[in-house]
């Protein structure tokens, strides 16, 4: 209805999986969907501010620099905080400043003490989601003692059923060996490495 949306993810890697799954929706749509985040390069960034400005954008996700003092909107709407516990008060304020009437949704997987006290006290209404998505199987858990050949096994069925495996490990430092281990266990499977020191362009094109 002529406003636009800002959605606001903590990191990069959740800013750009919003964008992927945006497009992916709006496709065939006439809505303009654009990201904005400190991994794309100045002219980038420049072109998106500047497109928002002017009001070409209808929605805007991005991480902290949709923040900045830089960014000014044509006529922002309704603005979406996911994560809304990694956000401190003064970052949740700033948009409240540029509107009176600007609608905010703040999403939360674990609520923080002043929001669930806001939404006690009727200062702010909230709606918990409570219903699985559709076709979500029940997550099944086995502890058991380590063996090569129950890791070999979850492997294997995994990758049989076209889905993901998702291996933690604990140390960056001997993360390799764990892959050539596991590589000899699944000589089929791709691998991937990711971990907080790698570079954020890194991480995002591993877990794309």
């Amino acid at each position: 209805n002529g406003y636009q949306t800002a959605l606001l993810a903590p990191t990069t890697i959740l800013a750009y999986q919003h964008f992927q799954n945006f497009q992916e929706r709006l496709k065939g749509l006439p809505l303009n969907v654009a990201m904005l985040s400190r991994i794309q390069s100045k002219k980038e960034q420049e072109k998106v501010i500047k497109e928002l400005n002017a009001g070409h954008i209808d929605i805007a996700i991005g991480t902290h620099r949709l923040l900045s003092r830089d960014v000014r909107f044509h006529n922002l709407g309704l603005f979406v905080i996911d994560d809304a516990q990694r956000f401190g008060v003064k970052q949740k304020e700033k948009f409240k400043e540029l509107r009176a009437s600007l609608d905010i949704l703040s999403l939360s997987a674990t609520p923080i003490p002043r929001t669930l006290y806001m939404a006690l006290s009727s200062l702010k209404s909230i709606s918990a989601i409570q219903t699985p998505p559709q076709g979500r199987l029940p997550v099944k858990t086995t502890v058991a003692r380590r063996k090569d050949s129950l890791i070999k096994e979850a492997i294997q069925l995994e990758l049989k059923r076209k889905g993901q495996v998702y291996y933690l490990h604990n140390r960056v430092g001997t993360i390799d060996q764990v892959k050539m281990y596991l590589e000899k266990l699944a000589p089929k499977a791709k691998f991937g490495i990711a971990h907080g020191r790698l570079r954020e362009k890194e991480l995002i094109r591993i877990m794309d």
